[in-house]
C-alpha cells in the first residue's frame, strides 16, 4: 500500500482474487479467467495488472488448493482465514483521488464486493469514496475556474457533470453519509 493506505496496481488484483474467492470456491484456471475478464474491461489491458501471479496468494496461505494438492489450473482454491483478513484490509482502504485507471478499478472491485462486508464498513466505504469525489470536485472547478478558452472549458465541464453525478450516487448509497 502507498503510505495514505490507497491500494498499488498488484493489490487492486489480490483484491479481486481474494474478493471473488470470498463469495466461494473457485478453480484456479476460472478465478484467473475472471480476474482478467473484469480487469481489462475496467482498467484496459495492462500487463501491469494483470502479470501477477495467483499462485503468490497460496504462498502467502491467502488460498490454499481445497484438496491439499499443488495450485495448478484444475486446482480449486479456497479463501483462508488470513485472505479472508487480507481481503477486509484491502476492501477498506482508501481510494486516491484524482481517480486514475487504478482507482476506477479499485472502486469498481469495492463496487463489486461491497456487499461482503459489514454494514459499518459498507457506510464507512461510502463515506470515504465521497471525500474523495469531494476533494477531486472542488481540485476540478479550481482548475476550471481558471480556463475560460474552448475546448479545454468545455472538457472540464464534462469532467465535473461526471464527478457530480458520481458525488449524488455515493451520497445515496447511505443517506447521510
Amino acid at each position: 500500500m502507498y503510505r495514505d493506505n490507497t491500494l498499488i496496481p498488484t493489490e487492486a488484483i489480490r483484491l479481486a482474487a481474494l474478493g471473488s474467492l470470498a463469495e466461494g470456491d473457485k478453480q484456479y484456471a476460472d478465478l484467473a479467467r475472471e480476474i482478467r475478464y473484469f480487469v481489462a474491461r475496467v482498467a484496459g489491458p495492462s500487463l501491469d495488472l494483470l502479470g501477477t501471479s495467483l499462485e503468490l496468494l497460496h504462498y502467502e496461505e491467502l488460498a490454499v488448493p481445497v484438496d491439499g494438492g499443488v495450485v495448478g489450473d484444475d486446482a480449486v482454491l479456497h479463501i483462508t482465514d488470513g485472505g479472508r483478513a487480507a481481503f477486509q484490509v484491502l476492501m477498506t482502504s482508501n481510494v486516491r483521488a484524482p481517480v486514475n485507471d487504478v482507482s476506477k478499478l479499485v472502486i469498481a472491485l469495492k463496487m463489486r464486493f461491497l456487499h461482503l462486508l459489514t454494514s459499518e464498513d459498507r457506510h464507512d466505504q461510502a463515506e470515504m469514496l465521497t471525500e474523495m469525489c469531494e476533494v477531486e470536485l472542488a481540485r476540478l472547478m479550481e482548475l476550471r475556474g481558471g480556463y475560460d478558452q474552448e475546448p479545454l472549458a468545455q472538457w472540464l465541464d464534462l469532467e465535473i457533470a461526471q464527478l457530480k453525478q458520481r458525488l449524488d450516487w455515493f451520497q445515496g448509497m447511505f443517506p447521510g453519509a
